[in-house]
């Protein structure tokens, strides 16, 4: 379950740059550089799981939540329209279930 997981976040992130914002692709750094983070907390996952649990819930709650506030210090492009909120719903939605495995998976190694 958790690799389905880690590609449900991934695509859930993935989707929210490349449909959502203007210009990017796979290969623009916004979308690129995190991409390399979830494969770096794939190959940690032999030891432990909290750094992917941390890199969802900061998916989840930085790039789904927060980055929607009307805040000074965040741009504001893409307008922040209902088209847009809703691919920030999914963002979140997507990040869910890597949040609960991975910290279920380190809460039953901390028991053990």
């Amino acid at each position: 379950m958790l690799p389905l997981a880690i590609a449900l976040s991934w695509l859930g992130f993935v989707l929210h740059n490349v449909a959502d914002l203007p210009g990017q692709h796979l290969l623009s750094p916004e979308t690129l550089y995190p991409t390399l983070v979830y494969l770096a907390l794939i190959g940690l996952l032999r030891w432990t799981a909290w750094p992917l649990f941390g890199w969802a819930v900061l998916q989840g709650l930085g790039g789904g939540v927060l980055s929607v506030l009307p805040l000074a210090f965040l741009p504001f492009e893409p307008a922040q329209t209902l088209h847009h909120y809703s691919f920030h719903v999914i963002y979140t939605l997507t990040q869910i279930p890597l949040m609960v495995l991975t910290y279920a998976s380190t809460r039953t190694r901390s028991l053990s």
